[in-house]
């Protein structure tokens, strides 16, 4: 490739358009292209879900006295409505965990998940009811590069959330992804079609590529994530290469393909899926702790990106919203856990900003997790009827 203009001989959007079209010969999915559709455009607001992942505390977080996200706690919070007592609804089956949590969150109903595969402590589920990134593209005429998930590279799991399996919706009005594991798909994909490989190397890059592939279990991505999503991939590998050394990981990567997101693709729903929190597994409450100032560090960025844009400023909601609680059991060898539906694991926040949200607004009354695609729908002009919260009103300017 020269002056990355030119891969073997081929000019690079003929080759990137080949990329995309390699395995057009392959059977087509059923429904896997949405028909052409009469909806009309959609104006705004934009929204921007952060999920502040990985669970967390209210007091590591919304707590001023104890914070770690002093951007959140003393400056966001004054910008829009702060739910203080927002809760995970403890009923029987109801995990409190990042996958089911984040489930919740978009679809606004609770439900027992289960592995599709039946998989002991799988992770694999699919939702009985349509998405929030469901209803807005079956309202309005958004195509799937500008709904997007944003996902760390250790939770492979939650790259398929993107559609639900309701028979009204479903993959016809699907998100899409970015996250590590799409790009170093991409790029395996590309370099075989470059022709980088020959022989017995060439047979061992495609079952890898196969074996990456195969972790879409819905078979919905065979021939890549569509020509959009293609060249940002391209422009991505042109920046950062294709080591793996130099681009940003944990939830900076998720801050840094936010933005660019932002900036090159347009999304009109976008969620961002922190998790860096989690390492607490590993048994250092330092993990933790630094993990929600990466992530406050991180929305930071965000919304001064989205304040310096002259087509998002004003016209973009933030809903800030937490996946799970924590536990605050002091005893526990590994502190901070989430998986043992104790009271503090169900209980999070939200915190709402933007336009046609009140400012400077703290609601102590109990709000529900379920109630954020319902609001979501509100802000957007979609009713997401299948959700069982209702709209959070105080938030309603």
């Amino acid at each position: 490739m020269t002056n990355g203009l030119q891969t073997n001989g081929i000019p690079r959007r003929t080759f990137l358009k080949g990329i995309v079209a390699g395995g057009a010969l392959l059977p087509a999915l059923p429904g896997a292209v949405a028909a052409e559709s009469e909806s009309p455009a959609y104006r705004g607001p934009n929204v921007i879900i952060v999920r502040f992942g990985g669970g967390v505390r209210r007091r590591e977080t919304i707590d001023p006295d104890h914070t770690y996200a002093p951007f959140l706690c003393h400056e966001l919070a004054s910008r829009g409505t702060l739910f203080k007592n927002m809760e995970i609804a403890s009923l029987e089956g109801i995990e409190t965990s990042h996958g089911q949590g984040t489930l919740y969150i978009v679809t606004g109903k609770y439900d027992k998940y289960k592995d599709v595969r039946g998989q002991f402590l799988g992770e694999r589920f699919e939702a009985k009811v349509p998405t929030v990134f469901e209803y807005l593209r079956k309202q309005f005429d958004v195509p799937h590069h500008q709904t997007l998930i944003v996902n760390g590279e250790d939770r492979t799991n939650e790259e398929f959330y993107t559609f639900s399996n309701h028979h009204l919706f479903g993959v016809n009005y699907r998100s899409n992804v970015l996250s590590l594991y799409r790009f170093k798909t991409f790029l395996l994909r590309r370099n075989i079609a470059a022709g980088k490989w020959t022989g017995k190397e060439l047979e061992k890059r495609k079952k890898e590529l196969a074996k990456l592939e195969a972790v879409d279990f819905r078979n919905t991505e065979k021939n890549g994530q569509g020509p959009e999503l293609t060249e940002f991939w391209e422009r991505w590998r042109r920046h950062y290469g294709q080591t793996g050394f130099v681009n940003p990981r944990g939830d900076r990567l998720l801050t840094e393909l936010t933005i660019r997101a932002l900036r090159e693709l347009r999304p009109k729903l976008l969620m961002v899926n922190y998790n860096d929190p989690d390492y607490v597994h590993w048994g250092n409450m330092t993990h933790y702790t630094r993990g929600i100032a990466i992530i406050d560090e991180g929305l930071r960025q965000l919304v001064a990106t989205v304040d310096a844009d002259e087509e998002y400023r004003g016209n973009t909601v933030f809903v800030v919203v937490p996946d799970c609680g924590r536990d605050t059991n002091p005893l526990a060898s590994v502190p901070c856990q989430h998986h043992f539906g104790s009271r503090s694991s169900h209980e999070i926040f939200a915190l709402l900003f933007g336009p046609g949200i009140s400012r400077g607004e703290v609601v102590d009354k109990h709000a529900d997790q379920s109630s954020i695609a319902a609001t979501i729908g509100q802000v957007m002009g979609f009713k997401a009827e299948y959700a069982e919260g209702p709209v959070l009103g105080e938030a309603i300017a």
